[in-house]
C-alpha cells in the first residue's frame, strides 16, 4: 500500500518541497499517493519527479478541483 501525502494547503513551490521531502522518508520501489489541487500543482509536480528520475504511475482527477498521483520512488 502506498503512502499518502496531501499537499491541498500549499502553493507551488512548497508543494514539490513537501513531496520531495516525502519520497526521500521513502525506501527504493515504494509508491507515494499525493492528492493536489488542480493547475499549477498538477501540471509541475508530475513533471518535476520525472526529470528527477522517478515513475509516475497515474493521475486521475477526483472531480472536486483536486487530483491524485501515485509515484514510485526511483534510485536515489
Amino acid at each position: 500500500m502506498a503512502e499518502f501525502l496531501d499537499i491541498t494547503d500549499v502553493v507551488c513551490p512548497v508543494t514539490f518541497v513537501k513531496t520531495k521531502v516525502a519520497l526521500e522518508e521513502l525506501e527504493v520501489g515504494e509508491e507515494l499517493e499525493i492528492r493536489m489541487n488542480e493547475g499549477e500543482p498538477v501540471r509541475n509536480v508530475p513533471r518535476s519527479l520525472k526529470e528527477e528520475g522517478h515513475q509516475v504511475l497515474n493521475l486521475r482527477g477526483n472531480n472536486d478541483g483536486t487530483y491524485t498521483l501515485l509515484v514510485r520512488k526511483a534510485e536515489d
